[in-house]
This record gives structure tokens, sequence and C-alpha cells, in this order.
């Protein structure tokens, strides 16, 4: 039992006149009552209005850290006098009269434990204007009510097309013109003043009448009751003046919760006119990871039986906020971490201890082994590399490997190819095409010199020339498209997708037409010309000053980065210039984070952000602080991506097995463990040709080409099609699968390749079988070693060599044994 506790009850209130938030505190003698704002009253206008409560209790065990727990359902809440306000069992108070009224809140019972004796909390609420309230403002009141039903989402009304006739702007980001559609259309039908219950927004959203949506409402809501006196009242639009919402804030903003507890939540608007108002019950939110926690329609987050973090999303009118909790694991016995390598332990560690998540064992050495050569050069180790690092005794040995695998071909070669298809750098048909080549030459000599990543955007971004005198130019003759070249932009450099706002306003982001118009402006001067060569065409920038019509006003609008001032560009400047000088500048938010961001995932298999180039605010980071401190480092080493690949890879975190143990075996964000993912496309076909012996030949490329190394994913090959290899039409790392499926476990099990690979004259099982200079353990343990970097262990290696004695046929014996190690999760996958 605490040795004493605490109750806090935020109230958030929203009214006409002006608004108010408070916090108030129960405690035990010598506590005292505390108002986080130092306000002792509040007033509410009309019985529209509706205040949400949070109570939460605060739990001390003698230490400084007292815990925090949601009690708002629990609690007992009372006001007197009667008949001037409601609160329901969920906490919401719900005005029904005018006057002055007491709400005193008291602790929940616990149990059969005797209760700690505390002196309530009191404060005074003044309702006025229930029953005067003036008509009902179509964007403020009912356009929320069609955004909390979905009836304007993008699989209803708010689609391109609208729905059987009714088209809404999608989250209501247009209300003028959805006042237009649901007014005057289809001779104004939908809504009828006269006999209000008969109007068909109504009688549909009941389901009284045949609706393709079903039912979105009961009779006995406050929307209903809104939209029906909104009808009513002749269906007026309202005025805009001050009632703008310019921005929300969610209450508790963080909170660390327990599992298979609960957390009320209450989202509060700021007006234009200073206002603020409580709009929980028309917000809409949503859990970015359901395994974790789910959220009702009233903001109430449920979390299961899970240890991590959760991030609960908040929207209203076009503005977004978000909740994070943190669900430690319940343990009485403090971990123990080693001391951090570098600024990657220190904060995983940091989050690990706090969420009481002990990390798994480190890995041991063939692992590691295998683990760097697959994720820094895109391939097995070699017999000659298993052997030398399982000999070396040197304690820098690791760092010696990441450091020598860093200066191989193939490492320029894999990170060249991962570039290269988000790039879309990708010939349209037929033979390969010099662009195609030269740029993919240029983006490989970049990785091989380690070209600083802030240079290599910013040559990218102001190629201008032809392909011939400056290869990324071929950039701009793959994305040819204004709007392509900015979304691409927005997505590989700064992790914003901001496709969406290119329409309307960003569903889920800040991100508004006007905010693309002026990130495009920047391209609108690009141009091409033929070049003396007609294939190939260089691209120039045309003198004058840049601009872009804002799509829906028209309203001229000059460059400007993303949350940035508009740019000062002289007439005979290139706008890109000053582009790329903006997005590579150390104080831009998003170019640091999210190249390091991405990076992460490569190595991890899970970015800090996920998905990787989906960087907004409602989709936070599962460890921030790490992801703040990783890219100032990485800005600090002068943009050195081997510095950062460096960073990463030699961290104690990046050693850790990916074995599971008993405590972090449902840890899916918190890095506690290497966790495994399986081997990409062309990796896994190279790693299959290596180990059968086998070379896939491709079309037009020399003899022993590895499928790393291809220039571009135009190659006829089944294998790395089936193995989810991009098809590079887009700058999204989606298009890049890495799901299993049965198509996958046919083609290794008893495909035509596979048998041929196996069964070729000079593969691997016929140079084994016609060995007779090495015994067959020697062979098996070869096998191993080539394939998963590691000897047989005592059982793997008598199963083996007793079905090698009991085959009459050596050569078929030999390629059952490669046969069986390529199917084996094992191989599959990067562990």
């Amino acid at each position: 039992m605490p040795s004493r506790w605490t109750m806090a009850i935020a109230w958030c209130l929203g009214f006409h006149a002006v608004g108010l938030f408070a916090s108030v505190s129960i405690a035990t003698a010598g506590d005292t009552l505390r108002f986080d704002n130092d306000v002792d009253s509040l007033h509410v206008v009309g019985s529209d209005a509706r205040l949400q409560l949070v109570i939460s209790r605060f739990e001390e065990s003698g230490n400084e850290n007292a815990s925090i727990r949601d009690v708002t359902h629990s609690a007992q809440v009372r006001a007197k006098p009667l008949g001037i306000v409601e609160i329901s069992s969920t906490g919401q108070v719900i005005p029904i009269g005018d006057g002055t009224v007491t709400i005193t809140a008291t602790p929940p019972s616990v149990g059969d434990e005797p209760q700690v004796e505390c002196e309530p909390a009191t404060i005074q609420l003044t309702v006025s204007g229930v029953g005067s309230e003036p008509p009902l403002s179509f964007p403020h009141r009912i356009v929320p009510i069609f955004t909390k039903l979905g009836c304007n989402s993008g699989g209803c009304h708010g689609k391109a097309a609208g729905q059987n006739g009714f088209k809404l702007s999608l989250l209501g980001f247009e209300p003028r013109e959805d006042y237009e559609h649901l007014i005057g259309e289809s001779r104004s039908r939908r809504v009828s003043p006269a006999v209000p219950d008969h109007s068909l927004l109504l009688t549909k959203a009941i389901n009284a009448s045949p609706h393709g949506g079903g039912q979105r409402l009961e009779i006995d809501t406050d929307e209903y009751r809104q939209l029906r006196r909104w009808i009513s009242q002749g269906m007026p639009y309202g005025e805009d003046s001050g009632h703008q919402v310019v921005a929300i804030r969610v209450i508790p903003g963080v909170r660390r919760l327990a599992a298979m507890s609960t957390q009320q939540l209450a989202v509060i608007a700021t007006r234009k006119d200073g206002t603020t108002e409580d709009v929980t019950s028309a917000a809409v939110f949503e859990s970015n990871d359901t395994a974790m926690a789910d959220v009702s329609t009233d903001g109430l987050v449920q979390i299961h039986d899970a240890v991590g973090d959760v991030s609960i999303m908040a929207r209203y009118q076009g503005h977004v906020t978000v909740f994070t909790a943190d669900v430690p694991r319940v343990t009485e016995t403090p971990l123990v971490f080693p001391e951090p390598t570098n600024v990657v332990d220190t904060y995983v560690f940091a989050k690990l201890q706090s969420l009481g998540i002990p990390p798994s064992s480190a890995c041991d050495d063939a692992t590691f082994l295998r683990r760097a050569c697959l994720d820094i050069a895109g391939r097995l180790p070699t017999l000659d590399e298993v052997t030398s690092f399982e000999t070396d005794s040197s304690p820098d040995k690791r760092t010696a490997l990441v450091d020598r695998l860093l200066d191989t071909p193939e490492y320029a070669d894999y990170f060249a190819g991962r570039w290269n298809t988000i790039l879309r750098n990708r010939r349209s048909r037929g033979p390969l095409q010099f662009s195609t080549l030269a740029f993919y030459d240029w983006i490989r000599e970049s990785f091989a010199n380690n070209r600083p990543y802030n240079e290599f955007v910013s040559r990218i971004l102001s190629a201008s020339g032809t392909v011939a005198s400056n290869p990324p130019v071929a950039w701009y003759q793959q994305v040819p498209d204004t709007n392509q070249r900015v979304e691409d932009a927005a997505q590989l450099f700064m992790g914003q997708r901001i496709q969406c706002a290119r329409c309307h306003h960003h569903p889920y982001e800040k991100w508004s037409q006007a905010d693309y118009a002026q990130l495009a402006a920047f391209f609108t001067t690009v141009t091409k010309k033929a070049d003396r060569d007609p294939i190939e065409q260089a691209m120039f920038t045309r003198v004058g000053g840049a601009s872009s019509p804002h799509p829906k006003t028209g309203q001229t609008l000059t460059p400007a980065g993303l949350d940035a001032e508009n740019a000062t560009i002289r007439a005979d400047e290139d706008p890109r210039v000053a582009l790329s000088d903006w997005m590579t500048d150390p104080a831009n938010p998003f170019f640091a984070r999210t190249v390091v961001n991405r990076y992460w995932k490569h190595f991890l298999g899970r970015g800090l952000v996920e998905p990787e180039d989906d960087m907004r605010m409602t989709n936070p980071p599962s460890n921030p602080s790490l992801l703040d401190a990783l890219a100032a480092d990485f800005v600090a080493s002068g943009y050195d991506l081997k510095q950062l690949i460096r960073t990463i890879t030699m961290s104690q975190m990046y050693s850790f097995s990916g074995d599971a143990n008993y405590d972090n075996l449902l840890d899916r964000r918190s890095y506690s463990r290497f966790y495994p993912k399986r081997l990409a496309a062309e990796v896994l076909l190279d790693a299959v040709d290596d180990v059968t012996h086998s070379r896939t030949a491709f079309a037009g490329m020399p003899t022993g080409t590895r499928a790393v190394s291809l220039p571009d994913t135009n190659f006829d090959s089944y294998f790395l099609q089936v193995f989810g290899r991009p098809e590079s039409t887009t700058a999204c790392e989606c298009e890049r699968s890495q799901d299993a499926n049965l198509a996958q476990s046919l083609h290794l099990l008893n495909s035509e390749q596979m048998q041929s690979k196996l069964a070729e004259d000079s593969g691997r099982a016929a140079m084994l079988a016609a060995d007779e200079s090495r015994s067959d353990a020697d062979k098996v343990t070869e096998l191993y070693r080539m394939s998963l970097s590691r000897s047989p262990n005592e059982i793997e290696l008598k199963t083996m060599l007793t079905y090698l004695g009991s085959k009459p046929n050596r050569r078929e014996a030999f390629e059952d044994l490669i046969w069986s190690l390529l199917n084996s999760k094992e191989f599959l996958f990067n562990h």
C-alpha cells in the first residue's frame, strides 16, 4: 500500500467567450489542492460545451519516483447542486442548466484495503446560456461530425469521385465546397428544414434509409441532436472569424503506464481568437501499434499485455497531436548493462533500462561475421574469411572487419544498388541505355570514394547539362514530372510523404497545398533541350523568377522549404541551388534524421521511425533521443556515410544475439536483440550461386556478374521477381518486399532453376562427390562454413554423414545436402 497518494484532475473546457485549462490535486494531510494554471473557477456557455475529466492517481512508494495510474472511469465524481451538470461514467461533464455547481472528486475504492484518508478536491463551475445557444456553424460544428463518423474519409464520400453521387472533401478540408454539395445538389433533397427528421442526412446516418455505409449514428446521441438542430435552424454556414482552430494538444501528452491499464485522453483546441475548447468528443483517435494498445472513439486508451512504447494520434479539423506512452516490464531485479561503446549504446541501454527489458547476450564471432558481411557487402563470408576471423585473437577484430568490408568493391556495389533503385534509375525497355549506366556508375563511385552525403544529394538536386558531362542529370530524365520530382525529393531526402498535399491538406501532417506548391516552385524553371545527340537531352534552368500557383486559389507562390521562410533567389540564379543549400543545412530538421533512420532500418531490420521514409509528427520515433543523437553525430562527421555505418555496426547493440530471452521475446521496437531479417532478393540469389558454385547469367552483362552489381532492376529473372526485387518505379523502399510467400518456398524446393544449379556438372555437388582427397566430414564442414559461416555441431555432422553413407549415388547425396542447407531458415535469414 503506498505511503500516501495524490489524485490530479485535468479539466479541459471549451466555450464561446473564454477557454481555460486547470488541474486540481487531492492529497493526504499536509498536501494541498493544486490548479496547474492557478484558476479556481470555470465558466461554460451553452449545452453543446463538453468537459472531459482526466483523473490520475499518483502512488508513491517512499522514493522520488511516483507511479501514475489513470482512474478517470473509477473515481467518484459528484456535482452539487443537482440539475446544472451531468457527469457520465466516462468523466464527461454535460451542462443541462444555468447556475454554479461544485464538482467533487474522491478516490476510487481499491479492493478490500482500507482507504487512505484524504480531503476531497472541489472546483466551482459556472454554466450559462443553456437553451439560448447561437446557430450552429457548419465548418466548426457539423464538419467535425462528418469526420468523426468517417463520412468524409477516403473510403466513403471523401474519395475523389464521392460515393453514390454525394461528394465531400477529404476529411473536411474544404468546408465551403462541402456545404454547397450538401445544400445545393440533388434539389436540396439531403436536408429538410421543414421536417428535419426526414432529411436523408439523418435517415441514412441512422440506417432508416438504405445506406451503403451502414448505421453511423444513434438517435439519442449528441451528434444526431446537433445535426437535427442545424437542419431545423435552416442550415446556416456560420461565420469564420475567430473560430478557426490554429492548434490542438492532448492531455496528458506523455505517460508511463502499466500493461493491461487504461488512460483517458482529452483534446484541447485553441482557436484563432485565443479561446480554447474541449473537443475530445469530436476528435478522431488512432493507435500507431494496435498490438500495444487500442483507443476508443472517446479517447480511452487500452494498453495490452505488452512491453514497449506506443503513440496515439488525435486529429481535429486538420490538426494533429500525439500522446505517447511507455509500458515498462514489472521487475524487482535491477538490470545491469555493460559500459556503452558509443552513442547508440547510450540511448538504447537507457531505454531498455527504463522499460525493464534485459538485452539478449552478445552473438558469437561466426554470427557477427556473417551478419556484417551480409549487411555491409551484401554477400556471404568466404571460406578464407571464416577461417581467418575464427583464428584471429585480437580484441579489435570486429572493428577491423567492418573497416575492411567498407573498403571492398562489394560495399560500393551493394549500396549503389540500393540507392540506384530508390532513385528510380531504370531503363524503360530494351537494352541498357547510356544514361542508366552512367548514373549507376556515378552512384557507385560516390560510395566507393565515400562522397559526403550532403554533396551526393546536392549534386543530384542541382544537376544541369548532359548525362555525359554530369551523370546525376539522369535523375531528371528518369523523373520528368515536376510533381514527381518534388515528391521524390521530399520522400527520399527528408522522409516527408507530401503526395497528399498536392490535392488537399495532408490528413496526418501539417503540410498544406501551399506548402507543396512552394516546394515545387524550386523545380518549375527546370527544362530540357535536345543536344547534338538526339537520345541524350541537356537539362538547364530558365532565367526568371521561380514560382508556382496555388492549386485552389491560383495565387502565385514563391519557393520555400518545408517550415522555412521564403527563399531569396535572384532571377539569374538556379532555384535548385537554394533548395539543396536549405535541405543540406545542418539546421534542417529533416535531412540528417531521414538518412540516419534509413540506414538504421537497413542494419537493424526496423527503423526508429517505421516506415523509414514516413517521418511525420504523428509517427514518432521509438527512441527520439537516439535518433536526434545519431543525426547530430552524422552531421558532426561531415555527413560521412561510412562513419555512420561504423557507429551502428560497432555498437554492442548491433552485436546482440538474434535469440530472444524470456523477458524480451515480445520486444519489437526497443532493440533488445537483433531482429532477424530475410535476405534481400539479390543477396539471396548471389548466396545460392556461391554455395552451389553456379553463377546466374544476366543478358548483356559480363560472365560472373553478381545480382547485387546489376546497374538496374530491369533484368529478366524470375528468382529476383519472386523474392521481392523492386521494380524501381517509385522512390519508396516499400517496393521491395521482404515477406515470405508460397511461390518462394516452391521455387527453392523444386524449381527447374534450383535443380539445374544443384545438378550442374561444374557445380559444388559434383566437385565434392569427385574429390577423393578429403573425408566426408571435411566436405560437410565446408558446406556449413560456406553457407552458414559456422561448423556443424555434433548432431548435425552425424546426421549428414549418416545420410551420405546411406546413398549409393554420391553426387545426388551432396545435391540433397546442399538443397537442405539452402532451404533452412538459418541460411535464408540474416540473424
